[in-house]
């Protein structure tokens, strides 16, 4: 786990996502899901590339279920990239380093 990656619950998603001056990637991930522990590094990696440009956070979709909710995450991994407090992208599914940067570069 990257140190510049921040584990966020349904309590303080508005303030470390929706008030955040910078971009924020977020990871709707879970402990069971074998696709979200395949692309966990590539998170990881791309926290480290964007740091002080981009905030990456995780949140556990069994354990803060109210924020899954309120975006329609339907599959996991999901990933949503916000800007001024709104969802400017969204990737469904494990996908690859470049692809990953490109969904954080729309919003950058």
């Amino acid at each position: 786990m990257s140190d510049n990656v921040i584990h966020v619950n349904d309590a303080d998603f508005e303030t470390q996502v929706l008030q955040s001056e910078t971009p924020v990637l977020v990871d709707f991930w879970a402990e069971w899901c074998g696709p979200c522990k395949m692309i966990g590094p590539l998170v990881d990696e791309l926290a480290a590339s964007y740091a002080g440009k981009v905030k990456v956070v995780k949140i556990n979709i069994d354990e803060n279920p109210n924020t899954p909710r309120q975006y329609a995450v339907r599959g996991i991994p999901t990933l949503m990239m916000f800007k001024d407090g709104k969802v400017a992208a969204t990737q469904v599914g494990a996908v690859g380093k470049a692809q990953l940067a490109q969904l954080v570069e729309r919003a950058v």
